[in-house]
């Protein structure tokens, strides 16, 4: 029996474990579970999409280069970009957006050791999110939400119809 965190099939390598079994001859049976990328940012309040703010979402792994798609959701303010992995690798991933034209005043959230008694969440604009990280200590896990809706306060805001 293995027991993982989250969903094994969002960056958890369920596929290669399951296939492994598989060729060996080993019954599985696959629970899935909630990623970290939909229940982390929740338990702090955040919400991926949001009426009136952004209507898609796009989840990616910081330990490779941002692909297109990420770097045009966060551009464009099209969707949510929520990085799982990548708290060692922000200076880079931050310096990604910036430079493919992200606004320096993009919020984003940083929600470490999510549902857990020590979950924190630290909050910057992508132009000084590096450094408030750094200033504060910012760990792994954590995950990584950039996109209007990881403004604080942003669930208290009325829309006005």
């Amino acid at each position: 029996m293995r027991l993982k965190g989250g969903d094994p099939f969002v960056y958890g390598r369920g596929g290669e474990e399951v296939a492994a079994c598989h060729a060996a001859g080993i019954p599985v049976e696959v629970v899935p579970g909630v990623s970290s990328a939909l229940s982390v940012p929740a338990l702090a309040g955040i919400p991926l999409t949001h009426r009136g703010t952004v209507a898609a979402f796009h989840v990616t792994s910081g330990h490779d280069t941002l692909d297109e798609a990420a770097l045009v959701s966060a551009r464009d303010r099209t969707a949510t970009l929520v990085i799982l992995m990548g708290v060692s690798q922000l200076p880079r991933l931050m310096a990604q957006l910036l430079t493919a034209g992200a606004d320096p005043g993009l919020p984003v959230a940083l929600v470490e050791n999510g549902s857990t008694p020590r979950q924190r969440v630290t909050r910057a604009v992508l132009g000084d999110v590096v450094r408030r990280a750094a200033e504060v200590g910012v760990r792994s896990p954590a995950v990584i939400v950039v996109g209007d809706v990881a403004a604080e306060g942003r669930l208290a805001q009325v829309l006005v119809a």
